[in-house]
């Protein structure tokens, strides 16, 4: 049986355009299982979500072969939950 392992996703990815730090393959990955879990959302579903064609570029995004544009990212984080990471919010 294997054991899922969680990443922490660092602030920075949850931040406006302006100051946002593009998220490690790690941390795409996370956000994907974030969507719904205990499953996730699959590379499938989250290309039909955004509206690609074929689940390759999610692929290229979780492997470290292309980073994900920040407007893909900022869907994907408030599908999980994340409050709406374009606002700039007061800390």
């Amino acid at each position: 049986m294997s054991k899922t392992v969680k990443y922490e996703i660092r602030p920075e990815c949850f931040r406006p355009a302006i100051n946002w730090e593009k998220p490690t393959p790690d941390e795409v990955r996370e956000i994907l299982l974030r969507i719904d879990p205990p499953k996730g959302l699959s590379g499938a579903e989250a290309a039909k979500v955004l509206g690609i064609e074929t689940s390759r570029q999610i692929r290229r995004w979780t492997g470290g072969d292309a980073p994900i544009p920040y407007a893909a990212w900022a869907i994907l984080a408030d599908m999980a939950g994340v409050p709406r990471i374009w606002v700039e919010h007061q800390e």
